[in-house]
């Protein structure tokens, strides 16, 4: 039996029409793709539990002066989502990676939140492992950060994420309903930024896709991916040579004001930019104050070079 087509605004269906499609082995890749052909490019990384679409209000705006490339990770949006798959912070990078390549791109700047901030640490340990090597492959020209569990031993998962992760964690995604995510999702923002009903309805369609709802329980697993492999991602966050910023919503209960003060002890010369009154999905609730913050730095690591 085929899934119900949930409910979402005009304006995501728009978004849904103008992607394009990649294959990654057995997966396909829903991507989106905007900007000057030959402009620099840029990178963009999503987080759990959404989409490419988190990026929607800051699109035509970086898309004036970037390519943009925007996947939805493997198991959410409208990309494939396998029921009897190991997700895997490495398998995401790899597709990335493949995506770029066969775009024809061979540097780029990454923008990344929450788990795509993993994915972007990944990234980077590949690309100064290769630097390490003398190999060829994918060119950062910068990374920046934006809301995510940079550290795993200051990352706050919510209740449904740790109801997720444990061993009841297949019920809850059973159990897992447009009610519940709302509640759950709400909870992250910033009280005066919380998405409208209208909005939670999109976020839950783009979940809910090809019954996404049902494999919570197996995305969830970067949490622990985390903890395994911190000497590898913490360490690259801390000594890549790549120019790094990290933009933090400091209202975030997830990864916020802590998680700040936590890059600030770890990073020297932490580039940091604090948004108060912001929470964990600060291209969302502040995108005007996202681009600011972003195009700062890439005019100064511009001037640069």
């Amino acid at each position: 039996m085929s899934a119900p087509r949930q409910r979402c605004s005009p304006a995501l269906q728009r978004w849904r029409d103008a992607g394009t499609r990649f294959r990654f082995g057995a997966h396909s890749i829903f991507v989106r793709e905007a900007g000057p052909e030959r402009a620099p490019v840029l990178l963009l990384l999503h987080g759990f539990p959404t989409a490419s679409w988190d990026w929607h209000r800051m699109w035509d705006a970086l898309a004036a002066d970037f390519r943009l490339v925007a996947p939805d990770l493997i198991g959410y949006g409208y990309s494939s989502k396998p029921r009897a798959h190991d997700y895997s912070v490495f398998e995401q990078a790899a597709m990335v990676e493949a995506l770029l390549a066969d775009r024809g791109v061979a540097e780029a700047h990454v923008l990344a939140h929450d788990y795509g901030d993993t994915v972007a640490q990944e990234l980077l340990a590949r690309y100064e492992g290769r630097l390490a090597g003398g190999e060829p492959g994918l060119w950062l020209r910068s990374v920046i950060w934006l809301n995510g569990g940079l550290f795993p031993e200051l990352h706050r998962p919510r209740l449904v994420q740790r109801m997720l992760a444990g061993p009841l964690g297949a019920l809850v995604s059973l159990l897992m309903s447009r009610g519940r995510f709302g509640a759950s999702f709400s909870s992250v923002f910033a009280p005066a930024s919380r998405p409208s009903a209208e909005e939670l309805d999109d976020f839950w369609a783009l979940l809910a896709h090809d019954r996404g709802h049902r494999i919570g329980h197996r995305l969830i697993g970067y949490i622990a991916e985390r903890v395994r492999h911190r000497e590898r991602w913490v360490g690259a966050t801390q000594t890549s040579r790549v120019p790094r910023r990290f933009i933090d919503g400091l209202l975030d209960p997830v990864s916020g004001a802590h998680m700040v003060a936590r890059y600030r002890e770890l990073v020297v010369v932490a580039d940091v930019v604090e948004l108060a009154g912001v929470g964990h999905y600060p291209q969302i609730e502040a995108p005007d104050r996202v681009l600011q913050a972003c195009r700062e730095f890439w005019r100064r690591i511009a001037a640069l070079r």
